[in-house]
């Protein structure tokens, strides 16, 4: 089996198939059981006592390594590790990603409309979209 570190070193692991997860963490992290996560497939190994033939864990796998600050409490347990279907691939993109940049182009629209259709703008709403434009400005600067 290879462990594999999160710097991109390996480290190749002697392991039978009838070993438990908790006896490789023991074996090649003793003292550092209760840090280390093991994941591998993408499902994290936390059953102590599953085999690594019951994970499907062959010659030559590779299992990923990684080491938290401190023990941490115990987490649910995740599905059994499966064929997993496709992912599509793309950027997170959350509601507050975009709130800036739709911000700002409203407020452009604003002054695009102010700018060319002065006669519609009242001295009172000249003034507000000043007000908001260094309000954003402030806050866009703040947030990056």
């Amino acid at each position: 089996i290879r462990l594999k570190f999160l710097n991109d070193t390996e480290e190749v692991a002697v392991a039978r198939p009838e070993d438990t997860v908790g006896v490789l963490k023991s074996k090649y992290f003793p003292g550092q059981e209760s840090q280390m996560k093991l994941i591998y497939r993408g499902q994290l190994l936390q059953d102590q006592a599953r085999t690594l033939r019951s994970l499907r864990i062959t010659d030559n796998c590779v299992i990923h390594c990684h080491r938290s600050r401190g023990a941490t409490a115990a987490t649910p347990a995740l599905p059994e590790p499966g064929p997993a279907g496709p992912t599509a691939p793309g950027l997170p993109l959350g509601g507050g990603t975009l709130m800036v940049p739709t911000v700002m182009v409203v407020l452009a629209l604003g002054w695009y409309f102010r700018i060319n259709y002065r006669q519609l703008f009242t001295a009172p709403a000249t003034v507000s979209l000043i007000g908001v434009t260094v309000l954003v400005t402030f806050l866009a600067f703040g947030v990056y």
